[in-house]
């Protein structure tokens, strides 16, 4: 699983200005079953994703992709990790270490 956060680094007249096509993206990631839930950072200064899958370069080359990733106005910052504890809803997520 990934968390990935965005960090705006442009007015965010300018974010808003790919809002359509950055929800438009994030429609696309969410059919494809690789985002589970996402929203703004408060105060509003960036996002966070909530993501699954095994290949961080798939995610990384999922987030590059982004709008606002292409038109620079935001840098990502991906952390891996392995969810052990979930809540019943997303029990199909966890893993067991090694």
């Amino acid at each position: 699983m990934f968390v990935l956060d965005l960090a705006y680094t442009a007015p965010v007249e300018r974010v808003d200005g790919l809002m359509e096509a950055h929800v438009a993206w994030l429609d696309t990631q969410y059919a494809a079953g690789v985002f589970i839930a996402s929203g703004r950072r408060n105060p509003r200064d960036g996002g966070v994703i909530l993501a699954v899958g095994d290949d961080r370069a798939q995610i990384e080359k999922i987030a590059a992709a982004d709008p606002f990733a292409a038109e620079g106005v935001c840098a990502y910052r991906i952390t891996e990790f392995v969810a052990t504890k979930t809540s019943d809803e997303l029990a199909s997520f966890r893993k067991q270490l090694p």
